[in-house]
């Protein structure tokens, strides 16, 4: 215990500032790995070089009034033919963790069909570059940019896109898996299945609990046929998902406010953890849950109703 509110750890001088890297840095464990992070359709850009077909958010961001200043990722950061530079500004940060996605319409552009060699070549050349430089590279397969190809047949409300999203992790891991520390099968599938089917603010702009239900469904049988996949393929890297956890706090100690806390509980965590951790969805009451999905989309869409280029 002690007195000063402000003291610095015992492995920092008293006389360095508090910005000082060497006291920042002692406040954590010594194998903790500092890194950044990016998604393909918010960095890459060159959406249409090396045969690289549209995703859904390359539809919705040309969209009039979808996106914030009707921004798209044609060009974004122009990482794709910016590679080798935007590798060493994260070498020069001193960072040793690089996680990024992999965009799936530069592998398999329609989404099923013929794979994209040029497009494998791009992200073979991002990991010989990561692990020239000393970082580990972390691989999401799935931030958000779905072949539209896919789409024709129901995109994620549809069951064959679980299959389609099963033969992509098994291209990709073939490839790039001997030099992969980790990959993850989906970014925060929460957006992706309520914000992007049911509250419409995210590609592909649907608001239908029916189709948001069919996403939610369909979504998690492909995150356990993509595991399955990446085990089978590339059985020593680590797999795992991305889930943007929610707090949820009843108003009161009231029945009523502790009823309404299970099932936005539910909406928000368990229908995501549970096909995970106990391998099935919880039974809930879906009528309470749909009239408070809807008021909580009146509120959604009275606060923005214009998204941010390819989200977060």
């Amino acid at each position: 215990m002690t007195d000063k509110p402000n003291a610095l750890p015992k492995t920092a001088s008293a006389k360095t500032s508090p910005q000082d890297p060497a006291a920042l840095a002692a406040r954590f464990p010594k194998d903790f790995l500092f890194g950044v992070a990016t998604a393909s359709y918010q960095i890459e850009g060159a959406t249409r070089v090396d045969g690289r077909r549209p995703s859904i958010w390359d539809a919705f961001s040309k969209m009039p009034g979808r996106v914030h200043n009707g921004d798209t990722g044609d060009v974004a950061c122009d990482h794709y033919n910016r590679l080798e530079e935007d590798l060493d500004l994260i070498q020069s940060l001193g960072v040793k963790g690089y996680r990024f996605s992999i965009a799936w319409p530069r592998i398999v552009p329609e989404g099923t069909g013929r794979i994209n060699e040029k497009g494998l070549d791009f992200y073979d050349r991002m990991l010989d570059g990561l692990k020239a430089r000393g970082i580990k590279a972390y691989a999401t397969l799935y931030h958000w940019d779905l072949p539209l190809a896919l789409m024709g047949d129901g995109g994620w409300a549809a069951r064959s896109t679980a299959y389609a999203f099963q033969r992509y992790a098994k291209v990709v891991m073939a490839r790039l898996g001997d030099r992969l520390d980790a990959v993850a099968t989906f970014n925060e599938p929460w957006c992706s299945v309520w914000l992007s089917h049911l509250y419409g603010v995210h590609a592909p702009g649907e608001r239908s609990m029916d189709a948001a239900l069919a996403a939610l469904h369909v979504t998690n049988l492909a995150h356990g046929l993509g595991v399955e996949a990446i085990r089978h393929v590339a059985p020593k890297v680590p797999v795992g998902l991305v889930l943007n956890a929610h707090s949820v706090i009843p108003a009161s100690e009231s029945s009523e406010d502790k009823a309404a806390a299970e099932r936005a509980f539910s909406f928000h965590n368990g229908v995501f953890f549970d096909p995970v951790f106990k391998g099935a969805i919880l039974k809930i009451s879906w009528r309470p849950m749909a009239t408070a999905c809807r008021r909580s989309r009146r509120a959604i869409l009275r606060s923005s109703t214009r998204s941010s280029t390819g989200g977060g």
